[in-house]
């Protein structure tokens, strides 16, 4: 089969941005991961990562809601490459 990106919008409690980002580094290691601000200070974390199409999205996500500091998990794009 092939291989799928998807990008998730990864919402954090308020002040737990960088603690968020280090536990998707520890604990999935994406592809790639930024910070970009929403408004008013609120921040999201967008994190790209490269799977199998076999494997789903649905597993990634679940493991991002149990990163200590996620409030909110979105699947923001998703693509065949």
């Amino acid at each position: 089969m092939g291989k799928v990106a998807t990008v998730f919008k990864i919402y954090p409690d308020a002040g737990k941005e960088n603690e968020v980002v280090e536990g998707l580094r520890k604990s999935l290691k994406p592809e790639s991961i930024q910070l970009e601000d929403v408004a008013f200070g609120i921040k999201v974390v967008k994190a790209m990562f490269i799977h199998e199409d076999q494997e789903g999205s649905t597993e990634f996500e679940e493991r991002i809601r149990k990163i200590h500091g996620v409030n909110e998990v979105e699947v923001a794009e998703e693509t065949l490459i």
